[in-house]
């Protein structure tokens, strides 16, 4: 990694700035296929199944026999696993449920808000050499807490471990088709697919482009996405093995992720370099790892309220805290998606089974986006019940300030309730 030493604020923006990704090229590459979809349904989900992935598909509907059948490919091991995983999860969330609260306002007016899932949603699940089976989890158990009626899972891959763990959230709609054209289908509806209202799931570029452009339609989306990032806050207290491995992590998603590192400490940068050495050599996915780490670079800082300025300005979607006093420092951490503290606590824990979800805001966006939990997949629907005696204690005020404004139909709707005359000059 390079290592950039006591940098001047003036120096933020350039050393945190993230690869470069020029959506609009891959834009004017997604449109054509959104539209091929929107206008031949399933015909077109066949054709570009053929041109991309080179599948020739007889029906989109994933096998009913063959997600049965997962179960039996998978070792007792990984089952075991993905059940802990599953329960973690569903604790997790299950815990975020919210029971409406009736708040008197005024005497005779009661106001609440309940929550009501999200009717039909879609997940998307990439295919590739990674089978995100995890990310089945992470979406589908909080759809399925919400109580969504529908879950439409779009994947390439038929992994059994995918599709064991689909099952396992209860989702029996699974069809078989990635990429840009997936999104399009579960934006628009085909003959085979339904039209959802909210769309969740990672992917590439073409996919996070088809993303961005049906939520600009109108339909809305988990997030805006980007490549997976990690930021590290190391100090002497931290073991710089651990610290390369959680690098490491996060660098083998693919060659545009992008690491971080943070420290006061050179020692400890000069020792996370030769780790990294060592462990990035036993990997397989090295390749992948080795050109994330040229986008990354370790920073040497003064103190820790620099640290602190920096990675609040840099907004990671991983943020590890391997410091002392890191859960208290914690607190003056307000731009992050999630957050990863002391030594023992990798950031690989949140990717897959400590509970929280692992679908997190990335490019900065943790400046203003939570990551995906229960509240994804839900609406607030306020409710409010006004009595007789209600109206009257809070009726004068509605007609001084709908006159106010010049909206003498929203005052008669209060005076005819008080028995006034509606028929009054301005």
């Amino acid at each position: 990694m390079k290592i950039i030493k006591y940098p001047q604020v003036s120096d933020y923006k350039a050393i945190l700035t993230r690869p470069v990704q020029d959506m609009s090229v891959i834009e004017q590459r997604v449109i054509p296929i959104l539209e091929k979809v929107k206008k031949e349904g399933d015909q077109a989900l066949f054709d570009l199944a053929l041109q991309f992935d080179k599948v020739q598909l007889d029906t989109l509907l994933m096998d009913t026999a063959m997600v049965d059948a997962a179960e039996q490919q998978l070792t007792e091991a990984l089952k075991e696993a993905i059940h802990h995983a599953y329960h973690n999860i569903l604790t997790f969330h299950q815990a975020q449920k919210q029971s409406p609260e009736k708040i008197e306002t005024t005497a005779g007016v009661t106001c609440w808000r309940k929550s009501v899932g999200i009717e039909k949603v879609g997940v998307y699940i990439p295919g590739g050499t990674a089978p995100l089976f995890s990310t089945v989890l992470m979406l589908g158990i909080p759809a399925q807490i919400a109580g969504c009626k529908e879950v439409v899972l779009c994947t390439p891959s038929n992994h059994p471990a995918i599709l064991y763990a689909a099952k396992l959230c209860g989702i029996t709609k699974i069809f078989r088709i990635g990429g840009a054209q997936a999104i399009a289908a579960m934006a628009y509806g085909t003959e085979s697919i339904p039209q959802v209202y909210k769309i969740f799931g990672p992917g590439n570029q073409y996919v996070t482009a088809a993303k961005m452009l049906v939520n600009k339609e109108g339909l809305a989306i988990d997030m805006p996405a980007g490549p997976s990032e990690v930021a590290v806050w190391a100090d002497d207290s931290a073991d710089a093995n651990f610290v390369a491995a959680d690098l490491l992590s996060q660098a083998e998603h693919g060659i545009d992720s992008q690491v971080l590192l943070v420290s006061t400490s050179e020692q400890l940068i000069a020792k996370v370099n030769i780790a990294l050495e060592q462990q990035l050599a036993l990997l397989p996915r090295a390749e992948f790892a080795a050109k994330a780490l040229e986008n990354s670079q370790a920073v040497l800082v003064e103190n820790q309220q620099v640290a602190i300025d920096m990675l609040n300005q840099y907004a990671a979607e991983h943020l590890i805290m391997s410091v002392e006093n890191a859960e208290e420092l914690s607190e003056q951490i307000y731009n992050a998606g999630s957050i990863f503290l002391g030594n023992y606590t990798p950031e690989s824990a949140g990717d897959y089974a400590s509970g929280t979800n692992h679908t997190l805001p990335t490019n900065g966006f943790a400046k203003a986006y939570s990551g995906v939990s229960l509240d994804s997949f839900v609406k607030k629907i306020t409710v409010q019940k006004i009595t007789q005696e209600g109206i009257h204690n809070l009726g004068n005020t509605i007609i001084e300030m709908a006159e106010a404004e010049s909206l003498r139909a929203h005052a008669n709707a209060v005076r005819v309730r008080l028995g006034q005359s509606i028929d009054l000059l301005w």
